[in-house]
């Protein structure tokens, strides 16, 4: 599983290695708002992260094995080279890691914050969660299976 050229999201990568159970969410936002409908849902922190885990129970996964990895988060500049002012992507870091640890989940390791975008691709056979950026190529962030 891959998500690409993340900014301001958050990918958060989850594998059980027992039940061989892994998913994936990119998350966009940190809260959602009224009116969001449930195929929405994996957009936001508040939603997506507890819709991830529920998906992966309802395929044998026990959410005391879960592990999770973090990617992204980072500040982006704007096309004219500033900064925005809103830092969604810090935003968006704080509130997954709020939801992971009210719901008591296991976060293995985590490449959050910065200005760099970034790719992470989780290899569920092998258990690796590797990191792509333009300027830093290719680095193994962590391995849930060992």
């Amino acid at each position: 599983m891959t998500c690409l050229g993340l900014g301001s999201c958050v990918s958060v990568c989850a594998l059980d290695a027992v039940a061989d159970v892994s998913g994936m969410a990119h998350i966009m936002l940190p809260k959602s708002f009224s009116g969001t409908t449930p195929e929405h849902f994996g957009k936001f922190a508040d939603t997506g992260i507890p819709q991830l885990i529920a998906q992966m129970e309802e395929l044998g996964a026990d959410r005391d094995r879960i592990l999770l990895a973090l990617v992204g988060g980072a500040k982006v500049r704007t096309p004219e080279g500033s900064y925005h002012n809103l830092d969604i992507g810090s935003r968006n870091a704080q509130a997954v890691l709020q939801v992971i640890a009210e719901l008591e989940l296991s976060c293995l390791a985590h490449d959050l914050g910065g200005s760099m975008s970034r790719s992470v691709t989780l290899a569920s056979d092998s258990g690796k969660v590797v990191v792509r950026t333009i300027s830093q190529g290719e680095d193994l962030l962590c391995n849930f299976r060992g």
